[in-house]
């Protein structure tokens, strides 16, 4: 059984287990053909060889969630969603090197 906790808040999904596609769908409150959408832009990566057969993860998860609430709350398309995850994601990782630098130099 899969462990997939939706909330008004956020979603939760087992490091250990994995969701099929209609599960990702189900999660965001979308279709299978959108998380095909989602593929296909490169903003989740399918481990699998066919819709049918694709598992993901709660990375992926997180990137569908944040995807549907750009849709929703700015009618990002999928295009520009995938931009703004990419570009946050460095973001992120660009300021924790900076608090590295900052605590490595004291």
């Amino acid at each position: 059984m899969k462990t997939v906790i939706i909330a008004a808040s956020g979603a939760v999904a087992s490091q250990a287990q994995s969701l099929s596609a209609e599960d990702l769908a189900r999660a965001c409150g979308a279709e299978v053909e959108w998380v095909t959408q989602l593929v296909e832009v490169g903003i989740v990566e399918a481990a699998g060889p066919s819709p049918a057969d694709w598992r993901f993860h709660s990375g992926d998860l997180q990137r569908a969630l944040a995807t549907r609430r750009l849709e929703r709350d700015f009618g990002a398309c999928l295009d520009a969603a995938a931009l703004i995850l990419d570009l946050s994601q460095e973001v992120r990782q660009l300021r924790a090197q900076l608090r590295a630098l900052g605590a490595h130099q004291q």
